[in-house]
């Protein structure tokens, strides 16, 4: 109790350091003083797999209980935070977003109908009236049957009006719903690709208006990151507003998430390196599905390498499906070790990010504690029959709690979240909302951990989290500055750790694990 009652004074500006004046920070200084917790990465029942898979809460569903309001789940029950996010982003799949919703309250609720989706819904089923091979009355009524797939998947994605009502009503809400400096939501969509799992979360840092001036790039644009790279430069250029892209579940891509080719089978250069740098500054590193941090066979010396291992879709860590030489394409570790050894062939590093966590949920439910989890799928929610549901709907014993994404911002505002994204000042956890600061640089002293103005020596004297510590000294190592608090509602910390990767002179890329506290 002492030590927290100190740190509290301290923190306050009314303790002094050994020998040291009082503190009180320059009125000039802006530096990002807060951390603001969020969800990048959440599904309503405009995403068909989550439609089928029980959900029927919404976007007004998703917003509600982010900032911390009760809902009624999709199961019935009420559902609450214990604490209110800070920002989310909503990311319904852009593949058919809002079709299977649509088909399903058209056939059964006389007053959807009357919305715009609704309308929008019937005028493109209508184009279909002349295609005989389509019976109309069971593609309205009937079950979906394989045969009729394709054909949704053409009204979903090509018609243009139809898109554009669901896109509409995505930002508009998001913008209803943000409240600068209380409340931030920022646009977004997931581009999901069929090409081993490749998938990212797209976020916009724009309004609605900005936002609406282009339709979500999906797979079936081009299954192609590169191509969906060239959409988000088409979209800044014409636009002038600003975009980036998360790659997530890297851990079940089978070796292409951080593969050495590209797309097209060509070997990484630096156009690509500088591409992919530009817009994908950080990587979804936790979620429902698993940790894409490490795996034991990446880091067989570190005793936490297989915390939450995802196997259920990938074999297991003894006999994966996948090669075992491809499993270092998958992982975050090894994939910036790759991204040193890509720099000193190509001149670029492609895979230097920063990393999140968020959870994936496909309940429109931002929940993610363990006493407080409602799952992947609305049928995996709370019920005497949870564990015995199919695995698309409970992903089976392998799934986790998921994870959240930790910003350090000047204030909760769209644009304060997006740059501190942008520049990678950022980090994940798995649900506790840890404080952690971390700063690099080269002069600092043992006793700067221990002084009430570390953050302050952290920006001044060095560099945040995300940036790049620059012009070494001669012959003089670099030094970390490390500050971290547990979750005033969660479990004690056990330690501090950080993990090193660097290239060998040979060209031989290495790991070690430092305990630091």
């Amino acid at each position: 109790m002492p030590l927290r009652l100190m740190l509290m004074v301290c923190s306050l500006g009314l303790c002094t350091d050994a020998g040291a004046a009082a503190y009180s920070p320059p009125v000039r200084y802006n530096f990002p003083s807060q951390v603001f917790w969020g969800d990048t990465h959440l599904h309503t029942a405009l995403s068909g797999d989550a439609f089928r898979g029980g959900t029927r809460l919404g976007l007004d569903d998703a917003y509600r209980f982010a900032r911390g309001e009760q809902v009624m789940s999709n199961t019935g029950q009420p559902a609450r935070l214990s604490r209110p996010l800070d920002f989310v982003v909503i990311a319904d799949h852009a593949n058919n977003v809002g079709a299977a919703y649509a088909r399903h309250w058209s056939k059964d609720d006389p007053t959807f109908r009357e919305t715009a989706i609704g309308r929008m819904w019937q005028q493109a089923l209508a184009e279909l009236e002349d295609d005989a091979s389509v019976d109309q009355e069971k593609l309205q009524n009937g079950p979906l049957l394989p045969t009729h797939r394709p054909k949704i998947n053409q009204i979903a994605v090509r018609h243009r009006g139809f898109r554009q009502v669901v896109w509409e009503t995505i930002t508009k809400t998001a913008d209803r719903y943000n409240d600068p400096g209380t409340f931030t939501t920022l646009n977004g969509y997931e581009w999901t690709s069929g090409r081993g799992a490749v998938h990212r979360v797209i976020i916009f840092k724009d309004d609605a208006g900005r936002v609406n001036r282009v339709l979500p790039f999906s797979s079936y644009d081009s299954e192609n990151v590169e191509e969906l790279w060239t959409f988000l430069d088409g979209y800044e250029k014409t636009t002038g507003g600003s975009v980036l892209a998360i790659p997530h579940n890297s851990n079940l891509t089978f070796g292409l998430m951080f593969d050495l080719k590209d797309s097209y089978g060509n070997p990484l250069d630096r156009q690509y390196a500088s591409i992919r740098s530009r817009w994908e500054p950080l990587m979804e590193i936790t979620q429902i599905k698993g940790d894409s941090e490490t795996h034991p066979l990446l880091s067989p010396d570190d005793v936490f390498a297989d915390y939450e291992t995802w196997n259920g879709w990938a074999g297991s860590a003894d006999n994966p499906m996948r090669p075992p030489d491809r499993i270092k394409f998958e992982y975050a570790r090894s994939a910036l070790k790759l991204g040193l050894s890509q720099q000193a062939s190509i001149g670029v590093n492609p895979f230097k990010f920063g990393v999140i966590g968020s959870t994936d949920s496909h309940t429109a439910l931002a929940a993610v504690e363990e006493d407080n989890f409602w799952g992947k799928m609305g049928a995996s929610e709370p019920s005497t029959a949870r564990m015995v549901n199919s695995r698309f709907a409970a992903l089976g014993p392998e799934a986790s709690a998921a994870g959240y994404a930790a910003v350090w911002a000047t204030a909760n505002t769209r644009d304060e979240i997006f740059d501190a994204m942008r520049r990678k000042e950022t980090y994940a956890t798995t649900g506790p909302r840890m404080t952690l600061r971390f700063f690099g640089g080269w002069r600092f002293e043992l006793s700067d951990a221990k002084r009430p103005d570390l953050t302050t020596i952290g920006y001044t004297t060095g560099v945040p989290m995300g940036a790049d510590l620059t012009h070494a000294p001669a012959a003089v190592s670099p030094r970390f500055l490390v500050h971290v608090a547990r979750d005033p509602l969660g479990a004690y910390l056990d330690r501090v750790q950080i993990v090193k990767g660097w290239r060998t002179p040979g060209g031989e890329v290495e790991e070690r694990v430092h305990n630091v506290a």
